[in-house]
């Protein structure tokens, strides 16, 4: 093997002709052009094009990478809480017009069965006519209980006392 002949060939570039044949970009190194960064940036309207394909891919809850992230991160960033005055206003509108509909179908109970109703509606706490002690209190004036006695129909004040703890008496009471 030592005495074997070997005929080496070698191939010669001009200056101008070497950038044309030879890649001499680094491209295994990771090394990525500014060009190349620039067309690799995602722009807002390709993100909402894959927040829209992934809709339903995205988790519900949860810390990072869900939607309950993008509403606290988004809500953060845009001062979300200035939305949350609003809510609170029409809240207690609600909790007013439900005062004057119970107030109403007192009126109402009270012109059917010819008794007083001792129930001051201004007493009653806002959480229990906000919440579901509403339906609680509307049902027992609506489904008054029928007196044997008496053919028209009267009104069981006893079972009228909010869920919540609210007064049942003019007197104010409360917590």
């Amino acid at each position: 093997m030592a005495n074997q002949k070997v005929d080496l060939i070698r191939k010669i570039y001009s200056k101008t002709e070497y950038p044309k044949i030879i890649d001499t970009k680094f491209s295994q190194l990771g090394v990525v052009s500014l060009n190349e960064q620039i067309d690799n940036t995602v722009t807002v309207s390709q993100f909402f094009e894959y927040y829209n394909e992934l809709f339903y891919d995205i988790p519900s809850l949860g810390e990072v990478n869900s939607h309950e992230y993008l509403i606290k991160t988004s809500g953060d960033y845009i001062n979300f809480d200035q939305d949350s005055d609003e809510i609170e206003a029409l809240r207690k509108e609600i909790t007013q017009l439900r005062r004057d509909l119970l107030q109403a179908q007192i009126g109402k109970a009270e012109a059917l069965s010819g008794e007083k109703i001792d129930i001051d509606v201004n007493s009653i706490d806002d959480a229990s006519i906000a919440g579901d002690d509403f339906a609680n209190i509307t049902q027992a004036i609506s489904s008054p209980s029928t007196n044997t006695t008496n053919s028209s129909p009267s009104v069981n004040t006893t079972n009228l006392s909010p869920v919540g703890g609210g007064a049942t008496s003019t007197s104010g009471g409360g917590y």
